[in-house]
């Protein structure tokens, strides 16, 4: 599995996970580890073009 995909489904499972939780501290570190994740699929993704 390419790295830009696996960091993918972990933001997309982040974020699921985030919806449904009634922590508001839970909620922010999910959210904040999907931006992070996203942010990490666009440094590979321009390392590869």
């Amino acid at each position: 599995m390419p790295r830009y995909q696996y960091l993918l489904e972990q933001a997309e499972r982040a974020e699921r996970l985030a919806k449904s939780a009634l922590d508001a501290l839970t909620v922010e570190r999910l959210m904040a580890f999907a931006a992070d994740c996203r942010r990490e699929i666009t440094q590979v993704s321009q390392k590869e073009a």
